[in-house]
């Protein structure tokens, strides 16, 4: 199947090195990133899952539940948990899903249906489709899916900043410009009357073409 934006990120259960879940139950009343790897014990993988696990204190600060995910079995995340914590000074602090029989990478579009087989004998090649990253809200509905080759690691700065604008958008009648970041100022949503912003923005905002109209982001 393919995943849009705005579907509802489809549910499962499986098992993680946490113990099982029901991915929408897990999710509860947060956001939540979900990010996946080929394999265990690769090189580029392996400094991302390191990193996440550095970062993760931002996450839980804007109630994201963060979890991974490999197709390998759960034993072998045990063993390359070890070697993350010594070669990246962190290990994973969050679940991690063993998807060893492609439920999941299938369910979310990163793999064919056709898979099958032992997936000790497919080599990261064989799963590189397995790079991404979605954003889920608590709605459970996909609100960012990013897909990167095996050669890049990933942004997880970038995915902050992106869960700070969708929480933001969500909560406000805005939209954030290029390379926004926190605390920088926002263009009034296309959808918003100049009559209806006048009432939120009685001050006004700046109008270099009356299609942008730039405010101070909202508390």
């Amino acid at each position: 199947m393919s995943i849009q934006l705005g579907d509802e990120a489809p549910d499962f259960v499986a098992q993680t090195t946490e113990g099982p879940i029901s991915f929408h139950e897990w999710i509860g009343d947060s956001w939540a990133v979900l990010f996946s790897h080929p394999k265990d014990f690769t090189p580029v993988c392996t400094t991302e899952l390191g990193y996440m696990a550095r970062i993760k204190p931002e996450f839980d600060r804007r109630n994201v539940k963060v979890i991974g995910l490999s197709v390998d079995p759960i034993d072998d995340h045990a063993e390359w948990a070890a070697d993350i914590e010594e070669t990246q000074g962190h290990a994973p602090n969050y679940p991690i899903i063993g998807d060893a029989e492609f439920t999941v990478s299938k369910l979310y579009g990163m793999l064919p249906p056709s898979v099958q087989g032992e997936p000790l004998e497919r080599t990261p090649a064989d799963n590189q489709t397995v790079r991404n990253v979605f954003v889920i809200g608590p709605d459970k509905k996909v609100k960012l899916i990013l897909v990167y080759p095996m050669t890049t690691g990933r942004n997880f700065d970038e995915v902050l900043r992106v869960i700070d604008s969708l929480q933001l958008t969500a909560k406000h009648k805005v939209a954030t410009p290029a390379n926004w970041k926190q605390g920088d100022d926002v263009i009034i949503a296309g959808s918003v009357s100049n009559d209806e912003a006048r009432k939120t923005y009685p001050e006004g905002w700046r109008e270099p073409k009356p299609y942008i109209r730039i405010v101070a982001q909202p508390s």
